[in-house]
């Protein structure tokens, strides 16, 4: 310990002595630590930190499946949830997750809330507790949906001004009257998908009660998702192994809601994969990018390290020759970097502190767990390990070299030219070739985003976005359906229209329509739905499936889509006549390819028309999952025959969008003011937010090529500068021999370029490998794309070239007489 402080002292000293190498070299691994902790702090609290839950790896997620057509997450009956839970032998606890929208009044205005429909003991599976009051639990069960209501910290603090009061106050929902018992703490949220923000409100019923069916019908799959914990020290696959047993008795009991073709099945997945799953990839090549930052600052503090030690040969030399042994030298040299590293690391960390609000707000808002990433201990800890294992990476190649036993030629005076000076040139041209391998990988990954990114931009929506924007309206839903003034479909269609015939007329409303939520693009409340065709055999194993679209009849027109066959859907389209349907491109070439679509009849699974649904007319394509999304087939039916719930307003106006949102939300509240108005968005925001994940990753990784991109321009700069610094005495005898400026340039420039080749072709053999990870995040950009490789490799050469036609420059001005005279 004695030697180690003596070293610590030592090193301080030295590098106070250096305050321009120390500077340099403190802001360079600063970056690329700082870079490092940053992501890890992001991929630790979003994927790799258990659940903030009671046993979280018991806790998982339950899908239904139907193999024959080849559906996922179909959802499932009230009856087989309670089978699930009372007869399968593999759960302590299940409950059914519905996310939702609700409409609160008794406020000066009606807001929309989302909400979470669960079963009684959802708090008591999650093992959560509350920050005021208490959760609802199976005591409180009653038939239909439970009085009591549960809310979430920041719902509690808009809406009721963090009122400690709160607990017993009564809160109205679709019309319906609950009463408020907990307030969950800050940091709770659900662990599972939502659909637009976090859960707002928490409610629950048992399934066994008006509004829904009783008797509990088998074959009706109202519940679209559930959750469950395990026993005590099952895992998922042995879970899912006794399920599968149980699933195929289920299906022999009770074959007219399971039948075989259908191939149903129930799957398990873990909680924690399911909700961060998705970005899993994403942020793994994030971090191993960083991780390629850091490698690459490491390779240019190695190489001025080695530059810097060249100085200090005599005096090592002189070291050894009194007797310092080589593994003292070493490890003193080693202590210096390892100093320079720890506070490279410390300031990196400061940065990270007051930065990672920042940092986090950068992000998609839809990456889950984005409210848990934090500076915790095993991010402080990583930071410490990283920082050491970093001095230790970049010191030790310096330390061994400069520590070599063979330094007589050290002591001699001039000692340039001499053979340590070459192992030094030879080290630090291996290192810059790895640095311009290391550079190429990440200019490769960057540039493959950014052709993706240009080809998903390119894609044509279907629809002109331009001045488009969407309001969103939620008529409640009481759960008596007599207290229902929409109940009727043909009432829900009259306020609808209605709506839509005042908002026309507003000023600066050019255009406007309205339909469904489920029309609305790049929206998650997709309404995919089996059908069949009227005169061909029901194929339960393939059976037909399209997105259900309900629309206006001035959809089209306003979203500007082209009718291509047939008519549009028109005013005389109610629920006394002929139930009619528009369908796309895409579903009229997969079923009828050969044949003319108008006429032909469609059934549906639900609504009116027993007679099936006859097809009108044949539409464009509209990209509705996104753009980077295959095409998925519509079928459009007219609002007079399936007025919904839940519907968006589209306009189109080149009027600022926000205070005609507003002007929206008067004409909706002065119809109906128990109606909530909500998500005032333009098509471009919409679009933004759908390509927020692609374009997140394309930031991230072309700021780290960039910074690599210079770091290796510095390096190789580095190099050829100090190379040439070496051959001060070579390069006069040359010239006084009758070499030509052009002949040094032409030497130069021909040294540095074969660096800039070796390390090229090494970097594309690794880019060739490393960016097949990128294949989930390509969009029509194969992973090995000759032209993207060709166009990094064209930039990495040419700022190579500039950074060495530098030092090539100054070395043709070399006097002979002066270069001479110095050896």
């Amino acid at each position: 310990m004695v030697s180690f402080f003596q070293d610590l002292r030592y090193a301080a000293r030295t590098l106070l002595k250096s305050p321009g190498f120390t500077i340099v070299a403190v802001l360079t691994l600063a970056l690329g630590i700082g870079a490092n902790v940053a992501i890890f702090s992001v991929v630790y609290g979003v994927l790799l930190r258990p659940l903030p839950f009671a046993h979280p790896e018991e806790l998982v997620r339950i899908f239904d499946d139907l193999g024959g057509p080849n559906l996922q997450d179909v959802g499932m009956s009230a009856p087989e949830l309670w089978d699930l839970e009372e007869r399968s032998g593999v759960f302590q606890e299940v409950s059914a997750v519905a996310p939702g929208n609700s409409a609160v009044g008794g406020g000066e205005r009606t807001v929309r809330a989302e909400a979470l429909i669960t079963s009684p003991d959802y708090f008591e599976l999650l093992g959560a507790k509350p920050a005021i009051g208490r959760m609802y639990t199976r005591q409180d069960s009653v038939p239909g949906f439970l009085e009591p209501v549960v809310i979430s910290d920041g719902f509690w603090r808009r809406n009721y001004g963090s009122d400690p009061k709160i607990i017993g106050r009564k809160m109205s929902l679709d019309r319906d009257l609950y009463t408020i018992v907990g307030v969950m703490p800050a940091g709770f949220r659900h662990p599972g998908r939502t659909l637009d923000t976090d859960v707002e409100v928490w409610l629950a019923t048992g399934f066994n009660g008006q509004p829904f069916p009783v008797p509990a019908d088998r074959t009706l799959r109202l519940i679209p998702a559930a959750i469950g914990r395990l026993k005590p020290g099952m895992t998922v696959a042995q879970a899912q192994a006794q399920l599968d047993g149980y699933v195929a008795q289920l299906a022999r009991e009770y074959p007219a809601a399971y039948p075989a073709p259908s191939k149903w099945a129930v799957r398990l997945v873990s909680v924690q994969e399911d909700l961060v799953g998705p970005q899993r990839t994403e942020l793994f090549i994030l971090f191993g990018a960083v991780g390629f930052l850091l490698l690459i600052a490491c390779v240019n503090i190695a190489n001025l390290l080695l530059a810097r030690s060249s100085g200090r040969r005599r005096e090592i030399a002189i070291r050894l020759a009194m007797g310092a042994s080589r593994t003292r030298l070493a490890r003193q040299l080693l202590t210096e970097s390892t100093l320079l590293a720890v506070i490279s690391g410390v300031v990196a960390l400061v940065t990270v502190l007051f930065l990672k609000n920042a940092i986090v707000s950068v992000a998609p808002a839809d990456i889950p767990r984005l409210n848990e990433v934090d500076v915790s201990g095993k991010v402080l800890f990583f930071a410490f390990v990283i920082s050491i294992c970093t001095g230790v990476l970049f010191g030790l190649a310096p330390s061994l070299q400069a520590c070599n036993p063979n330094q007589v030629e050290n002591l001699r005076e001039g000692g340039r030219g001499s053979g340590a000076s070459r192992r030094h040139s030879r080290l630090s041209r291996i290192l810059v070739v790895s640095e311009v391998a290391l550079s190429i990988i990440l200019l490769a990954g960057a540039g493959l985003l950014l052709r993706s990114f240009w080809r998903v931009l390119q894609v044509r929506p279907g629809f002109n976005p331009s001045h488009l924007t969407t309001v969103q309206i939620w008529i409640p839903q009481p759960n008596n359906p007599n207290m229902d003034p929409y109940g009727p479909m043909e009432k829900r269609a009259a306020f609808l229209m209605e709506v839509y015939r005042r908002v026309a007329t507003l000023p600066g409303v050019e255009e406007s329509a309205i339909a469904g939520n489920d029309t609305l693009p790049m929206n998650s409340g997709r309404n995919y739905s089996q059908f069949s065709i009227q005169g061909r055999p029901t194929d339960s194993e393939r059976g037909p499936v399209a997105d259900i679209a309900i629309v206006d009849t001035r959809y089209f027109h306003t979203m500007e889509v082209p009718l291509m066959a047939g008519r549009n859907l028109s005013a005389t389209d109610t629920s006394s006549t002929q139930t009619v349907a528009v369908i796309d491109q895409t579903l009229a070439r997969r079923y009828w390819p050969e044949q003319d679509p108008l006429g032909q009849q469609v059934k549906f699974g639900f609504g009116p028309g027993p007679k099936g649904v006859t097809i009108v007319g044949v539409v464009g394509d509209i990209k509705s999952d996104g753009f980077d999304a295959p095409s998925v087939p519509h079928i459009y039916v007219a609002l007079g025959q399936f007025a919904p719930i839940n519907a968006v307003l589209f306009f189109r106006s080149r009027s600022d969008a926000v205070p005609l949102g507003e002007a929206v939300r008067h004409v909706v509240e002065s119809t109906d003011p128990n109606v909530a108005v909500h998500s005032v968005s333009t098509m471009d925001q919409i679009i933004a937010r759908s390509v927020a994940d692609r374009r997140f990753a394309l930031e991230l990784l072309g700021a780290f090529a960039a910074v690599a991109l210079l770091l290796a321009a510095i390096g190789i700069y580095g190099v050829m500068s100090y190379a040439f610094s070496q051959r001060t005495h070579e390069v006069g005898i040359r010239m006084a021999l009758g070499a030509q400026r052009l002949d040094i340039l032409r030497m130069a420039l021909g040294e540095g370029m074969r660096i800039v080749v070796i390390g090229l072709v090494a970097g594309l053999a690794g880019a060739a490998v490393m960016t097949r990870f990128f294949q989930s995040m390509l969009f029509n950009v194969a992973p090995g794309d000759p032209i993207t490789f060709l166009t990094a490799s064209g930039v990495l050469a040419g700022v190579g070239f500039f950074a060495c036609y530098i030092p090539a420059q100054r070395a043709t001005r070399v006097n002979p007489l002066v270069a001479l005279r110095e050896e």
